[in-house]
């Protein structure tokens, strides 16, 4: 996981990453973070699921090491591996 290459989307306008929320019921404002293991899986999920808005988000990548860091330093859950983007199929995994 380490050498792995990953691919987040992230807002142009205030830098906030692309995140999921799959339990709407908690009152927490953190979430799970999206990450695409190809840089076309990343866009192929903004033009599927957000085509009027997809200009407005940029893709970047970031190593396997950096990840929790990043993490810890935005105060998310956990990590949401998306598997298919066009369906969307998403895999929930949370640091142990």
């Amino acid at each position: 996981m380490f050498s792995q290459v990953y691919y987040l989307i992230r807002s142009r306008a205030d830098g906030q990453y692309l995140l999921a929320q799959p339990d709407r019921s908690s009152s927490s404002t953190s979430g799970y973070l999206l990450m695409f293991g190809e840089h076309f899986d990343a866009l192929s999920y903004l033009n599927a699921h957000a085509p009027d808005v997809s200009d407005r988000f940029a893709v970047e990548s970031i190593s396997g090491s950096q990840v929790k860091g990043l993490l810890q330093r935005w105060g998310f859950k956990g990590i949401g591996m998306v598997e298919d983007p066009l369906l969307p199929k998403i895999q929930f995994l949370s640091p142990s």
